[in-house]
């Protein structure tokens, strides 16, 4: 049997739209690319920043979107009212080990805090082989040089193997990380045994 295509994205980004008006549309561009190739968006719930503009892209262009909010983030109400699929956690925790369970693929898009916290813990379960799944990071603008930076030292400074250099893949902008989605098998399930 042949592998089956990815089918489901959890995007990581912002809940700003950051300075730049780069970050904004290519959060619209992966939105509706991911709607137009049939891959549901798994993010962060939100209606704010960069998670609401690629959720509002797909939502409009037909696409199917799975929200994940932790129930103290509901009540601020920065929950998106738009999309019918919501699925509210007790926890950040809890928030991010479903969007695990619900995701083929990971993409990393322009963020803060929050996106660099779960782009290191879904990489970090990659180094402990808790999954194999893909992670890829989108570099609008040269946004994630900082990030991959940080990365870069520790291996170099004796703290990481060159290996994790591996864990993730640097895409320069959003059609790369659609063509790459649409060349990547879904990976055989595997679940992390605790987080």
């Amino acid at each position: 049997m042949p592998p089956q295509p990815i089918r489901s994205v959890a995007v990581f980004c912002g809940s700003r739209v950051g300075h730049d008006p780069v970050y904004a549309a290519a959060a619209t561009a992966l939105g509706v690319g991911l709607a137009a190739a049939g891959i549901r968006l798994v993010y962060g719930g939100g209606g704010v920043g960069l998670m609401g503009i690629v959720a509002d892209a797909a939502l409009g262009a037909g696409g199917q979107v799975l929200g994940i909010i932790p129930e103290f983030l509901q009540r601020r109400e920065v929950a998106h009212a738009g999309v019918g699929e919501m699925v509210v956690t007790q926890t950040m925790h809890d928030r991010k080990r479903r969007m695990f369970d619900a995701a083929d693929a990971f993409v990393t898009m322009p963020g803060g805090l929050g996106t660099f916290d779960e782009t290191i813990e879904i990489t970090t379960w990659r180094q402990l082989a808790l999954h194999d799944k893909p992670i890829l990071i989108c570099d609008v603008a040269g946004w994630a040089q900082p990030y991959l930076a940080s990365v870069e030292a520790a291996v170099d400074q004796g703290f990481a193997g060159a290996e994790c250099l591996q864990l993730y893949e640097v895409l320069p902008d959003v059609d790369a990380v659609l063509a790459r989605l649409a060349a990547l098998p879904s990976p055989a399930a595997g679940q992390p045994e605790r987080v």
